[in-house]
């Protein structure tokens, strides 16, 4: 019985002695690997060249109603363009687009004898809400819709006119587009808008007779360009 008890204590002594054995051992593990951060910025920018393509008509009146047969037609247009995106969310995003652009405004239909009407200049900051989808890799497609407005500035009237004024318009926009991404920060995007911008105009055809016109402009924009996510 003795012996058992020396046997029990010894094992005792001993099990007691290895968790400080143990601790006084050198730590031969690494350092524990950093949490893999998914870095996530929310800014894009893109400077795209673009076409503006009025699908446009219109009827004209003078004082006694329309004038049967009588339209109006805009001209194409090619300009820079920027936009800015910030995206809520790897799907979500918020875009502003700004660009000027000019055009010539020209009588059409039963009135086209009388020429060009005059000429301006479009600015139509537009701000449209994205879906961006996010599983196809490198090609990323979106959709967007939203509302712009339209002002008006540097009329000027054609040889028959004068004092040609258009009237700022707000209208809905459809969006359609991609980017390609080379790497994490550059790519580049084609991108299809259609605005919705009917404005209301005033002229006088000259020597004195006042004309209005509503006027549907309704472009499509069509563009290229590059992208650059911060």
């Amino acid at each position: 019985m003795k012996k058992l008890a020396q046997y029990i204590f010894g094992a005792a002594m001993l099990a007691a002695a290895v968790p400080a054995v143990a601790a006084d051992l050198p730590n031969t593990k690494g350092p524990a690997a950093a949490p893999v951060v998914d870095f996530f910025n929310p800014w894009m920018l893109r400077v795209r060249l673009v076409g503006v393509l009025p699908t446009s008509s219109g009827t004209v009146y003078n004082a006694a109603g329309p004038i049967a047969g009588s339209n109006v037609r805009v001209t194409n247009s090619i300009v820079p363009e920027i936009d800015i995106s910030y995206f809520f969310t790897k799907n979500i995003a918020v875009e502003a687009i700004c660009c000027v652009t000019p055009h010539t405004v020209n009588a059409a239909g039963s009135i086209a004898g009388l020429g060009q009407i005059g000429k301006t200049i479009a600015f139509p900051p537009t701000v449209l809400l994205q879906y961006h989808f996010t599983d196809l890799g490198a090609f990323k497609p979106y959709v967007g819709v939203g509302v712009n407005y339209t002002h008006y500035f540097g009329n000027g009237s054609g040889p028959l006119f004068a004092n040609l004024s258009i009237k700022d318009s707000w209208g809905v926009a459809g969006q359609v587009g991609f980017d390609y991404m080379i790497d994490k920060h550059w790519g580049f995007n084609v991108d299809v808008k259609k605005l919705l911008m009917q404005p209301n105009a005033t002229v006088t055809l000259l020597p004195a007779t006042p004309l209005t016109a509503k006027v549907k402009i309704d472009p499509w924009i069509v563009g290229m360009g590059v992208t650059y996510r911060f």
